[in-house]
């Protein structure tokens, strides 16, 4: 009993609602009879730790040196690190793990770079399920929900923080958790203000009211755009007042979708983000871009935020192949048409499409090679609706500047995240890098949302040697099918993508046989256990769809008899092998993904038979 009241007061253990010890960390901190939990000063450590012999898994240039933190953080986002080496995760949200905290804390107390303490601690509302960010300001841990923003003061030394969790900023309107988009990155400048993104609820901006946040295909986009009102923005704020709402604010940028990486740059007093793309070209306008042009468009952006920036979304987008502003496709776009997306501003850079980019950071330690001090750390953390060709990111780039702007490159820093050669799923990669933090002694750390494993990159060469042959090493990673940008014939992996049957069943299939696949009960039979759906045959379903049915129809003993449509001239190959894909992996919780191919070789014997 005295041993567990001593350990209470080391870790501050009334405000924790989950924590684990490793038994060496207990018989330190009971040796140390600390009176309260007073940390080592990592930056007064002068070597660093030793690092794992495989750099956890990671391949890195020259003489980095990577080991692994934690294996497992459940449901990490971003992260931070204290001046005295403490990490501070936020999770998807504070229920990800049941264990009723939304934040984690990691503390290493004997100096092998590992973390032995690991507490959970944040008791707050949190709707939605991806909130990502955290930051440290002003000796207050910051960090947000999908709907508000927090602030807790920390108290040196203490682990778990111990002040009262004030609401700085709360999202209030209808859409503030009805979409992904809308997390809450937060980034401050000198000057006592702090940014916050408010994402887009829609995609493209359809009705989102009518048709749900992702849209339907050919669906034009509303003009003018009523989200950009209260979305798709950066709004600034007083960063010491509690309880101010978006009314409260100032509209500092507008045209921006979706952004879980804000921060501000202290070389050039300028605040920066990382900004994902539309998706589902293909799926949305089959008749205006093929299945290659939907997986590398549009752009992921770096962006550069002064204060009246408009960069375009829903009406323009970036085209990182022809390096300029193109009008989107639900307002008339065709891939070439400029119109007035010239009226917008462009971005410092684009990257391939789909990549989500979730985090960057600009090196300010001296632990690193002197070039990592002139550029940016970009986390992305993978796509997942580049189908049928791989999907593509799963890695730490940086972006070299000179003359305060990108040279227009990036180059490969961590690689190894995804452990397969070919990401045809995104469950196929292992690892999906996705905050960025800086420590004390210049090491960076990486987490990653997959696994929850935490990475810390050290450099441990020469400074002076380090050179082209190093970055040359990593050049050749762009090989992998992950990070190269796709083959049109020789990269189509020809497979019915879940993403893009999902949005294609909610448009053609729902009104029939239900959002579940369960049929109404009298009309429209059931997807759901049907044979024609648990067998391997593909052939008559996809007849079905292509030609329609009409007449009686048995399905697992019962008679249906309506009319279904012909969709042969609607849906292309990949849309009915998604479609396919979809209902038989999410829908009847199976497996098999449908190639392609097998509605192509359908398609043309019915086309023989007519």
């Amino acid at each position: 009993m005295i041993y567990l009241k001593l350990i209470n007061r080391l870790i501050n253990i009334k405000s924790i609602r989950c924590i684990r010890f490793t038994f060496g960390s207990l018989l330190v901190l009971l040796f140390l009879g600390l009176s309260s939990c007073q940390h080592e000063d990592r930056s007064e450590i002068a070597s660093l730790p030793q690092s794992d012999s495989d750099n956890g898994g990671l391949l890195l240039p020259g003489d980095f040196e990577a080991l692994v933190v934690v294996e497992e953080v459940p449901r990490a986002r971003h992260l931070v690190v204290n001046e005295n080496g403490d990490i501070y995760v936020k999770l998807r949200n504070n229920n990800a793990i049941n264990r009723g905290g939304g934040t984690a804390a990691l503390r290493d107390t004997d100096g092998d770079g590992k973390a032995n303490i690991v507490a959970y601690f944040g008791d707050y509302e949190d709707e939605g399920g991806l909130a990502c960010c955290i930051t440290i300001h002003k000796g207050y841990l910051y960090y947000s929900s999908m709907r508000d923003v927090f602030r807790q003061k920390l108290t040196p030394g203490q682990l778990i923080p111990e002040s009262e969790l004030e609401l700085i900023v709360s999202d209030t309107h209808e859409h503030g958790v009805r979409h992904w988009h809308n997390t809450k990155p937060m980034a401050f400048d000198n000057q006592g203000n702090m940014y916050v993104a408010f994402g887009s609820p829609s995609d493209a901006c359809q009705d989102i009211d009518k048709f749900g946040p992702v849209g339907i295909p050919g669906g034009e986009g509303l003009d003018p755009c009523p989200e950009l009102e209260k979305h798709a923005g950066i709004w600034r704020f007083d960063e010491d007042i509690q309880g101010q709402t978006q009314e409260d604010g100032y509209k500092f940028a507008t045209g921006i979708r979706s952004v879980l990486g804000l921060t501000w740059n202290a070389e050039d007093d300028s605040l920066y983000a990382v900004v994902h793309g539309i998706d589902n070209f293909h799926t949305m306008f089959p008749d205006r871009y093929t299945s290659w042009e939907g997986a590398v468009l549009p752009a992921e952006k770096l962006i550069r935020i002064s204060e009246g920036n408009n960069f375009g979304w829903p009406y323009g987008y970036y085209d990182q192949i022809q390096k300029k502003m193109v009008l989107q496709p639900g307002y008339g776009g065709d891939g070439k048409i400029v119109g007035r997306a010239s009226e917008f501003d462009e971005p410092l850079m684009g990257f391939p499409g789909h990549w989500a980019p979730q985090d960057l950071l600009f090196y300010k330690g001296d632990q690193f090679p002197e070039r990592y001090n002139e550029g940016v750390f970009i986390a992305f953390h993978g796509s997942t609706d580049r189908s049928p060709y791989p999907q593509a990111g799963y890695n730490v780039a940086f972006v070299p500047f000179e003359d305060g702007n990108p040279t227009g490159q990036w180059e490969v820093f961590a690689d190894g995240f995804a452990q397969v050669d070919t990401v045809v799923n995104t469950s196929d990669a292992m690892y999906r890098p996705m905050g960025l933090a800086e420590g004390p002694d210049g090491s960076l750390y990486v987490s990653d949302s997959r696994q929850g494993r935490i990475w810390r990159i050290m450099y441990k060469g020469d400074k002076d040697s380090f050179g082209e042959s190093y970055l040359a090493q990593m050049e050749e990673r762009k090989t992998q099918p992950y990070l190269r940008t796709p083959k049109q014939i020789e990269d189509n992996l020809q497979l019915g993508n879940n993403l893009q049957g999902g949005i294609l069943y909610d448009s053609y299939c729902t009104s029939c046989h239900q959002s579940d696949g369960m049929g109404d009960g009298s009309r429209y039979p059931p997807l759901v256990g049907s044979h024609w759906e648990t067998s391997d045959n593909h052939e008559r379903f996809i007849r079905a769809i292509l030609g329609g049915l009409q007449g009686e129809v048995v399905v697992n003993g019962e008679t249906y008899d309506d009319l279904m449509p012909a969709f042969n001239n609607v849906l292309d190959d990949l849309a009915v092998s998604s479609i396919l894909t979809y209902i038989k992996t999410r829908l009847n919780e199976g497996t098999l993904v449908v190639n392609q191919s097998e509605v192509s070789k359908v398609r043309d014997s019915t086309k023989n038979e007519n």
